[in-house]
């Protein structure tokens, strides 16, 4: 890739592209129903939710969140389908995995779709349930748990 992935924290001026990722990914990764769940988070001004910037254009987000101290989640990981297979899912994983090591976390709990599990898996994460149409009918949720090492 020879443009420079960017991360900085999420800004209420990120919002409108945070959205147009959403919309991007929306039948096929989320469910239309998950929208305002996601409008209203992004409201909070999360702390720890990033944005992922190519070429100045918010191409991704994530967030590595939560208060407990063994754990904490990733929240809201959306990818613009025209910039998959450049890596940025891979960054967004290794980021975590830093964050985690970090934070001295046991693990990180995911909330994937069965469309998103895979990708996960591929980091080790192991599934530890299931719920069908768990997002939205035909988008069945897996949680997911990755072991964090060191």
């Amino acid at each position: 890739m020879s443009s420079t992935l960017r991360f900085s924290a999420y800004r209420s001026r990120d919002k409108n592209s945070c959205l147009a990722l959403f919309d991007e990914n929306c039948p096929k990764y989320f469910a239309a129903n998950e929208r305002e769940d996601y409008e209203n988070f992004l409201d909070t001004m999360p702390e720890g939710y990033q944005v992922c910037t190519l070429d100045e254009a918010v191409v991704g987000a994530f967030g590595i969140l939560g208060d407990e101290a063994d754990y904490k989640h990733i929240n809201w990981i959306l990818i613009s389908p025209k910039s998959q297979g450049l890596g940025i899912g891979a960054q967004f994983m290794k980021r975590a995995i830093a964050a985690g090591k970090a934070n001295h976390l046991k693990h990180i709990k995911i909330a994937a779709s069965h469309l998103s599990a895979p990708f996960f898996a591929k980091f080790g994460a192991i599934k530890v349930s299931e719920q069908a149409h768990g997002w939205g009918q035909d988008m069945h949720r897996i949680d997911m748990e990755l072991a964090i090492s060191g």
